[in-house]
């Protein structure tokens, strides 16, 4: 492998603050180009990217490009690898493409949301021809209304025809790929202390996958992580700025109570064959006011938890400089979470940066992947790229 060759290679669009990225990084692809719109979205890749030892590949060879992946072109984008980009030379196309289109929060307007980037995503495949695609997006995209949806994407990538809204019958040739697997994946069953479903889709390239299997991911975690395990640490931190000072036995008191209310809702739980994970975590959007974590049915799930969900914390420092402790951290319903607490639900590693102010922040968090559920999927594709390339090496 020289400087400039990673072993296994991938180009992610829609990267978000990193979820998705941490993750395939994690199964070991390196990272050509990662696409992000979001300013502050972009500037965490960045940010990261520049910082990390174990990406330290990325630094000297990844494009990180701050701008629409409707106007991503690969030829002239992906400059740091050392030779121009030409089709089939990709391992991997990934993407967590908006979720709005097909989430069931919001109005289900699939095809017709002008957010819907499912068809950029198929060009980009056909201009790429990368060995393999993962889509991942919301469950929604699996509801029975979009079925024929789903129809038109299988048929793009396989070949073969789907039915148009008034109809008619379209026959696609296809982009030469088999869908291995369209299915939900839910992330307390890979360490994630949430309930945190995703649709994900896996296609390899037929001339790859041959005589080969695909294996869909098997859950990592038979017990899911509770809130009261992951915050533990994180939580006494918090309160402990407060320890042997005006406020310490107010502090400890507060600690306490959270740490009880939290297991007591696990062990609840348990005892229905359950646990006390976080309701899923929203980033909601620019269009709305400042972030708090979600629905009041999610509201009322984390206020079970001992969490107030009526919005977002400063972190340690900023809560001694603002005096915000008094809604921080001692309200009636509880302490709120922190960017970095919601960081830990998502399972982000967690010396993660964050780029933006606390809003922006908190909403990268909450529309990200979690990670851990991105490796898990890229080291199923893995198995398959490295399988296809010993028997390839075998039968030359």
């Amino acid at each position: 492998m020289t400087s400039t060759e990673a072993e296994f290679s991938s180009i992610e669009i829609c990267a978000g603050a990193g979820g998705q990225a941490i993750g395939l990084h994690a199964a070991g692809f390196r990272h050509l180009a990662l696409v992000e719109i979001d300013k502050h979205a972009a500037a965490t890749l960045q940010r990261n990217i520049d910082s990390r030892k174990d990406w330290v590949w990325e630094k000297q060879h990844c494009d990180l490009l701050h701008k629409d992946v409707n106007d991503f072109d690969h030829r002239s984008d992906v400059k740091k690898w050392g030779r121009t980009l030409e089709r089939g030379d990709l391992d991997l196309l990934a993407g967590g493409v908006p979720c709005p289109p097909f989430s069931h929060a919001g109005k289900q307007l699939g095809k017709d949301d002008e957010r819907d980037l499912f068809p950029r995503m198929l060009d980009l495949v056909g201009k790429l021809n990368p060995r393999a695609v993962m889509i991942e997006n919301v469950r929604g995209i699996l509801d029975p209304k979009f079925s024929g949806y789903r129809d038109y994407i299988t048929a793009t990538l396989e070949g073969g025809t789907y039915r148009e809204e008034d109809g008619s019958v379209v026959d696609v040739k296809g982009l030469g790929y088999e869908v291995c697997h369209w299915g939900i994946l839910e992330a307390s069953k890979f360490g994630v202390p949430q309930l945190r479903p995703r649709a994900i889709l896996v296609a390899i390239r037929k001339d790859v996958l041959r005589d080969l299997k695909y294996e869909w991911p098997t859950p990592t975690h038979e017990k899911a992580v509770s809130v009261a395990e992951a915050l533990s640490k994180s939580m006494q931190a918090r309160y402990e700025a407060y320890y042997d000072g005006p406020r310490d036995r107010e502090a400890r008191a507060a600690y306490t109570r959270w740490q009880r209310k939290a297991a007591e809702r696990h062990a609840e739980l348990k005892a229905k064959d359950s646990a006390g994970i976080a309701p899923t975590l929203v980033g909601g959007s620019k269009k709305h006011g400042g972030a708090d974590l979600g629905p009041s049915r999610a509201k009322a799930a984390w206020k079970q938890l001992g969490v107030s969900g009526l919005g977002v914390a400063n972190d340690i420092e900023t809560c001694e400089k603002k005096g915000s402790e008094d809604r921080d951290l001692f309200g009636v319903d509880g302490p709120m979470l922190t960017v970095e607490q919601a960081a830990i639900i998502q399972g982000f590693p967690k010396d993660w940066i964050f780029d933006g102010g606390k809003t922006a922040q908190y909403r990268q968090v909450g529309n990200a992947f979690p990670p851990p559920v991105a490796e898990a999927v890229g080291r199923s594709i893995m198995d398959v790229l490295k399988a296809a390339r010993e028997r390839d090496a075998q039968n030359s």
